[in-house]
């Protein structure tokens, strides 16, 4: 009988194949690969740590049901997301036995290869759970069977793994109307691990959110002030920020289509306001809205010294009948153009050359990188770029943030890397990845006398551990 197929993860793995910058890479990669992770932007639910003896469930429900980078990939062949469990709004059935549904990850897993995911997936398998043996059809439940026995296992509780993947700090992203129940469990334990939430008041910020008046009615429930316009919305916004600083928030985060950018007086705000009270604001008032809102987090912070972090550029839920029938998050997030320098402008002009106030950058638009967003990196004080997002969190997207932003704005007006997952036990092996980029980077630039050793020794300290530490201020 062939021997099966095993999970290749040499340790000078994806590193340049030229011999000399594989040396160098290597020796970069060993300085810092078992610094402590500092995880300052994802999703991971507050819950899982506020049980000590929460469980994931079963493989098919740590893997397959949450990630929609990896349900994605699957639907993109034209497997129904009812086959792989994924829950429907309306409670209609799906595939309940999870085993099938592993089965069916496990014949398909060869789509990933190549890809971030397929990447991750290996080194979590490998590092986290033991697994040596490629996931293939014939191995799919051996393995199914040995991730269950160890997720059954004390060690593999949220707590213990955080002590076990060496985490120093996880930040949470958390609605402005969430009571942060979660967070004071985890203080109320006595439990070392240090989880902060992060303010994100999208729902009750971008007008054209479905439900948003319901989500004014829960800020003033939550706030204890009764917001019927505009100054008290603002007084309830100020508030939660106050609230969520008090609970350890060291940063906010905003998504918006665009980074639109504008100041309206308070009259102004106080019409859209009404109207959108009312149910009658248009969708100019929604983007006026967000862009004056955005300016007001910016002077907030500059008052407060929470971090803000944009993220513009993704057409939400743009497969509208999967939407309809599974909800938002179901992967047809979709990447638009996006321009930040006269967008941004109103903003920066007014608060972006303040010493206490840091705005971190993100974009699913590359072309941007080196035409806008190193150039106003490398100038306003208060700007700096967050890593590749989302779909370009890969080996070849960090590379070619590296190459495009690193002329013009340094390493320095970057701020290292963080994870932006659900999926709790990738983690160490995202960070890993970013890790080994960032030698491989700076590897080229020792060998062509760019930079010498020592140098590249102290930027790849910085890239993995204190950039991110000083820019969210952790």
């Amino acid at each position: 009988m062939p021997e099966r197929p095993k999970i290749l993860l040499p340790e000078d793995r994806y590193f340049d194949p030229d011999p000399r910058v594989r040396e160098v890479a290597l020796a970069l990669y060993r300085e810092v690969a078992n610094l402590p992770l500092i995880c300052p932007h994802g999703h991971v639910d507050p819950r899982v740590f506020a049980d000590p003896d929460y469980r994931f469930g079963t493989p098919t429900e740590l893997f397959i049901i949450p990630d929609h980078y990896v349900f994605r990939m699957l639907y993109s062949q034209g497997i129904p997301l009812e086959a792989l469990g994924i829950p429907t709004r309306d409670g209609t059935p799906v595939e309940t036995d999870h085993r099938k549904i592993w089965q069916i990850f496990a014949e398909h897993f060869y789509l990933f290869r190549g890809t971030p995911t397929g990447m991750w997936l290996n080194h979590e398998l490998y590092s986290v759970f033991g697994v040596r043996d490629r996931l293939t059809e014939e191995t799919a439940q051996e393995i199914y069977d040995q991730i269950a026995e160890k997720l059954e296992s004390p060690e593999f509780r949220p707590r213990r793994l955080y002590e076990q993947f060496n985490i120093e700090v996880l930040a949470t992203t958390d609605p402005a109307t969430s009571t942060l129940e979660h967070h004071q469990a985890i203080r109320d334990s006595g439990w070392k691990g240090r989880i902060i939430p992060t303010f994100r008041p999208d729902a009750v910020v971008n007008l054209d959110t479905p439900g948003w008046r319901e989500q004014i009615q829960r800020l003033s429930e939550v706030s204890g002030i009764d917001v019927t316009d505009y100054p008290s919305y603002i007084r309830a916004l100020e508030q939660r920020r106050a609230f969520f600083k008090e609970m350890g928030a060291t940063a906010t985060d905003h998504a918006a289509v665009t980074p639109y950018t504008e100041a309206l007086s308070e009259r102004e705000a106080d019409a859209i306001f009404q109207r959108a009270l009312r149910g009658e604001a248009s969708a100019d008032d929604a983007v006026r809205f967000t862009g004056h809102m955005l300016m007001e987090m910016a002077r907030m912070s500059v008052e407060d010294g929470l971090v803000m972090q944009l993220h513009p550029g993704s057409f939400r839920n743009h497969n509208q009948p999967i939407f309809e029938r599974f909800g938002p998050d179901m992967g047809g997030d979709i990447p638009l153009a996006t321009e930040f320098t006269r967008n941004l402008r109103p903003l920066l002009n007014r608060y972006g050359n303040e010493k206490n106030f840091t705005l971190i950058l993100f974009t699913l638009d590359e072309t941007t990188f080196s035409r806008e967003l190193a150039p106003l990196a490398g100038h306003y004080p208060a700007v700096k770029l967050g890593p590749p997002w989302w779909f370009y969190d890969s080996w070849n997207g960090m590379m070619r943030f590296r190459q495009l932003v690193s002329e013009t704005a340094g390493l320095y007006n970057t701020v290292g890397f963080n994870d932006d997952t659900r999926a709790y036990p990738s983690i160490p092996a995202r960070h890993d990845l970013a890790r080994r980029v960032d030698a491989n980077w700076l590897a080229d630039l020792v060998v062509r006398s760019v930079i010498a050793m020592d140098e590249a020794q102290e930027m790849i300290h910085a890239a993995a551990y204190g950039l991110a530490k000083q820019a969210y201020r952790l």
